[in-house]
């Protein structure tokens, strides 16, 4: 599998997408207590290392390539995730 072809899958994962959306509502709710950059970057790595590790198929790559591509593909996620807040919390004032 090609790098293009695996960051693709890794975008169009629901269940990436899913957890990254669960990341970014708890960082919403502990953003007082653990600020907002830490945990969304503990868990884009963290959502990037426990997927390639826990699924029982072969691997398309190496692991370390997959885990790297998964770290770009989730700040992708995130940070589009992060857009559509914005232009939500804009849109409400």
């Amino acid at each position: 599998m090609t790098l293009p072809d695996l960051f693709l899958s890794q975008l169009s994962d629901p269940f990436r997408i899913g957890l990254l959306i669960a990341l970014f509502i708890t960082m919403l709710r502990t953003r007082a207590a653990s600020g907002t950059w830490v945990p969304l970057a503990a868990g884009v790595v963290f959502v990037a290392v426990i997927l390639p590790t826990t699924v029982q198929t072969a691997l398309a790559a190496p692991l370390a390539q997959v885990i790297g591509v998964g770290v770009v593909a989730n700040v992708v996620i995130v940070a589009l995730i992060m857009a559509v807040w914005e232009i939500y919390q804009r849109a409400r004032r």
